[in-house]
Formats: structure tokens, sequence, C-alpha cells
């Protein structure tokens, strides 16, 4: 009785170097008859690597971690919430301190110069199809603060820049982000935004973090929900007061050199 051939993996292949995603498209050539694959796209970034992926699903993607515009660790993050997300596999070259911390989050990753029998390994881990780091264990990898958040809409993630957002609101079980344009529904915490981006974004209240280069003044204010009245945050192009916290205060007025 003949063994059917197993089925080929869709692949996306990222990396800014040009000589890299040729050598990986190569060397699955070359382990095809064990682990046969279709490549559905190379991308020289993580962006560009998000947009494929919306138009060409993929089983698995292999990512550079350093990259310009999008490194691969963020790219990792916000493939975590596509509806089907696919496995992905790094391709690093650091130092073995780093590679330990990989290790530690449960990722795999191949080391440069890629060899074809760790790969076809890393591509028989992936077809296992076991369950993706979390989020959290991806943020330690990083090795710059991500750019974008990650913002599911209509069954499709859209990339929210961290610079366009004016101020952060926790409601209920999700966080609205507020940009000049719209609002955005995250589904992330502030507690993790705020010690992701300590630099970029300002405790008010416990239910708001509003962007440091976003504060225009702040004025006198009465009493407002959730804020304990005293003080109120103005904004650049909204006409919004955002409330602070007596807690906060001093906090707030320290920072903003008040």
């Amino acid at each position: 009785m003949d063994i059917p051939a197993p089925a080929a993996r869709r692949v996306l292949v990222v990396d800014d170097e040009a000589p890299a995603r040729s050598r990986l498209r190569d060397l699955l050539g070359d382990i095809a008859a064990h682990h046969p694959t279709e490549i559905v796209g190379m991308a020289a970034n993580g962006v560009e690597a998000l947009r494929l992926l919306a138009a060409e699903p993929a089983d698995i993607v292999l990512a550079d971690i350093r990259m310009p515009v999008m490194d691969g660790v963020e790219l990792a993050r916000h493939v975590g919430k596509l509806p089907s997300p696919p496995a992905v596999i790094f391709v690093t070259a650091y130092d073995q301190y780093a590679v330990e911390a990989f290790e530690l989050a449960a990722v795999d990753y191949l080391l440069k110069p890629v060899r074809a029998e760790r790969l076809a390994a890393a591509l028989a881990k992936a077809e296992a199809r076991l369950p993706p780091p979390d989020d959290a264990a991806l943020a330690g990898l990083a090795p710059v603060p991500r750019r974008h958040f990650s913002v599911s809409e209509r069954g499709r993630v859209l990339l929210l820049p961290v610079s366009e957002v004016c101020y952060l609101r926790a409601e209920l079980k999700y966080v609205t982000a507020r940009t000049l344009e719209r609002e955005y529904v995250l589904d992330e915490s502030l507690v993790q935004i705020e010690e992701e981006f300590p630099r970029r974004f300002l405790r008010l209240h416990r239910n708001c973090l509003v962007a440091r280069d976003a504060v225009q003044g702040v004025e006198r204010a009465g009493e407002q929900e959730g804020g304990d009245g005293h003080w109120a945050v103005l904004l650049r192009g909204l006409a919004e007061r955002l409330p602070v916290s007596r807690r906060q205060w001093p906090v707030v007025r320290q920072m903003l050199g008040l």
C-alpha cells in the first residue's frame, strides 16, 4: 500500500537581506523530499509580511529577528492575533545568552548560518502544531519596543502605530486607544502597556494612560468620574479633558515639569 506524500506546508520567508531569503528558499528546496513546502511569499520586514499574510495565509513563518520597520518578535506578536495564526520560527544571529532566552520562552529558532538539518527539525516541530508562546514571553525577547498595537477588526488585524495614540483607557475587559482620528479597541491591559512603554505613557489614574507628547497642559477640574477631581490634562488636537487622580497628581506634575 502506497503511503501518501505529506502535504506541502505553506511558508512565508521574512528577512531584510535578500541573500538570506534566497538561502532559506534554497534550503527548503534541499529538504523538500521529507518536508515539502510551498513558499507563498518573501518579505523584507514585518509590515510587508503581515500584508502578504492578509492575502496569502501561511502555515509557517520563517522570520529574522533584527529588521527595519518591524522586527521578527513584533511580527510574531501580531501574527498571534490572527484567526488562524501560523507557527513562527525565528532566524537569528544572536549570541548564546540570547539563545538561552529563546529556549526559556519555548520559542523555536534557527542560528545563522542556517543548516538544512536544523531547518528540517524546526519544520517538524512546527508541523506538530505545538501551542504558540504567549505574548508576555515574546515581549521579553523583543530587541526594541514594538512600534504598533494589534487591532482586530472584521476578522483581520490592523496595525495601529504606537506614536499615534494620544491616550488609553481601560473599559471592562478591553482597552480603548484614542488617536486624533478615532478610537480602537485593544485586547491588552493597561498594566502591560505601562510596563512596556514607561517613557511614552504616563498614568493619570487607575483606568487611564496618556502619551506624554500629547499633553498640552493642565487645568483645575471639578469632580469628574474616575478622577477624584482636582486637576485635568489638556490634549493637543482633542477637546477632551482627562482627569488626574489625587494620588497620581504629584507624579504627573513632576513628570510634566510643572
